[in-house]
This record gives C-alpha cells, sequence and structure tokens, in this order.
C-alpha cells in the first residue's frame, strides 16, 4: 500500500501507535534482522482503510559489537522524529509499538515502491532530493545508507528507509551517496540545522530523542547538526573502502 497524493500524517501514526489488530503478514527474509510485513486493522490515514506496516521488534535485533542490543528501534523512530522536524528527507510513518507479536517494537508504515527504481538507478529526481539524503545520513551518522533503502513511490516521492544502524557517538558514515563531497549547502537547509541544533540544546527534539537516544548521542547529533549549519562547511569526503556499504542495493 502506498499513501495516496496526500495523507493524514497524524491519523497514520495514531494508527500506527493504537490499533489493537496486528496480523503478521510475512517475514522479510533478506534482512539482517527479524523484520514483519504486518497488517493494521481499520487504519486511519490511508485510501482504503486498513494499514500495512513493517514491524522491527527488539527481540529480533541481532547483536553488534558496536551497537547496544535492543536499540535499533529506538533509532528508526527517532531518524523519523527528527526528519519530521526537519521537513526532510521522507521517512514513512514510525512509531514505537509495544503491543505487538512479538514484543516492544518499532512499526513503520509500508511503502509499495518501483522496485527498480533506487538511487543508483534513478531517474527524474531532483538533485535536491539526494542532497537531502545524503544530508541527513552525515547528520545521523548512518552507517548504513544502501541504494535500495531509497524507496520511489507510484507519486514519484522518495521514501528512505532502515535506519537502525545511526546516531551512534563514533564517526560510522557508510554510504553510497558521495556525489555532494566538497560542496557548501543551500542557505535553507543549513537553516533547518541550525533550528534542530536549537530544539536539541532544550527543546522539543531534545524532549522526544531524549526518550531513544542516549545523552552522549543526543549531544554528538547536536554538535553534528549545529557543525553542519555553520557557513563554510561542506559535505564530508569518503575516508577508506570502508565508506561505501557492500552489497551497494
Amino acid at each position: 500500500m502506498a499513501p495516496g497524493p496526500s495523507f493524514d500524517l497524524e491519523a497514520v501514526e495514531q494508527a500506527l501507535g493504537c490499533l489493537p489488530e496486528i496480523e503478521l503478514k510475512g517475514l522479510f527474509r533478506r534482512s539482517s534482522n527479524y523484520t514483519f510485513l504486518v497488517e493494521l486493522r481499520g487504519g486511519a490515514g490511508t485510501e482504503d482503510g486498513d494499514l500495512l506496516a513493517v514491524y522491527k521488534p527488539a527481540q529480533g535485533e541481532s547483536p553488534l559489537w558496536d551497537f547496544p542490543s535492543g536499540s535499533l528501534y529506538r533509532r528508526e523512530v527517532a531518524a523519523y522524529l527528527l526528519a519530521k522536524f526537519l521537513g526532510w528527507p521522507l521517512i514513512p510513518p514510525t512509531v514505537v509499538r509495544e503491543s505487538a507479536p512479538h514484543g516492544i517494537g518499532a512499526l513503520q508504515m509500508f511503502i509499495r515502491a518501483e522496485v527498480q527504481e533506487h538511487y543508483l538507478a534513478s531517474s527524474g529526481q531532483p538533485t535536491e532530493t539526494w542532497l537531502q539524503v545524503a544530508l541527513f545520513d552525515v547528520i545521523i551518522n548512518n552507517a548504513d545508507r544502501k541504494s535500495g533503502h531509497c524507496l520511489t513511490d507510484a507519486e514519484r516521492r522518495v521514501w528512505v528507509i532502515d535506519h537502525g544502524l545511526t546516531f551512534h557517538v563514533d564517526p560510522k558514515l557508510r554510504t553510497v551517496i558521495w556525489e555532494f563531497a566538497g560542496q557548501p549547502l543551500p542557505a535553507g537547509l543549513r537553516r533547518d540545522l541550525e533550528r534542530a541544533a536549537v530544539s536539541l540544546e532544550s527543546g522539543e527534539l531534545k524532549l522526544a530523542l531524549g526518550e531513544l537516544l542516549s545523552r552522549r548521542e543526543l549531544s554528538a547529533l547536536r554538535r553534528r547538526a549545529a557543525a553542519a549549519a555553520a557557513p563554510g562547511w561542506e559535505m564530508p569526503h569518503p575516508t577508506s573502502a570502508w565508506s561505501v556499504p557492500w552489497p551497494p542495493v
């Protein structure tokens, strides 16, 4: 299911968080962690009433040496809230859900995408879209931006997904989007980051993300946003072959 040309964002969030009926429809078998397609009955804010969602339970996360166990679902939600505040890039509505078949986890609206269209095989997308995605990954310190994480829907909108490996305090940036390396930011994006840095200091973002990230992670996020908002800052260059994820799609 893809959202129509316009949909009620708040209604989708409410449906994801509150609808009591969740039916497991299937398992995404190529995922590193247990990831399920689920259906929520009687949803509002979509064209046909019911709502398909991607469910990532905390207990289905594979152990990692560098990210705390059971924290990836919270990072998914934190990325959505930050993107919603900034106004870019598009991330499907994502919430923490406690009452779910396999326990607490993240529920994210499912996007029916054009499978053959992703970052490395995209057509007709403005450069601004990819700059926003690339910049967002720098700010959240995304350790796994593959081309296939960029979905194009029937309305030609680009949605970005899979933000579990984010917000680490150490440099972790790995992405396929390096075409903007060395470029300065437009004034509009810098203003958005300035707003975010202020809100992370003592505003709504600090309150919302403080429930999902550690204090150190929140402070590192604020520093990255503030640094990128400064005049003269440029998009980073890759530092090694490790800077590009494999496989790239």
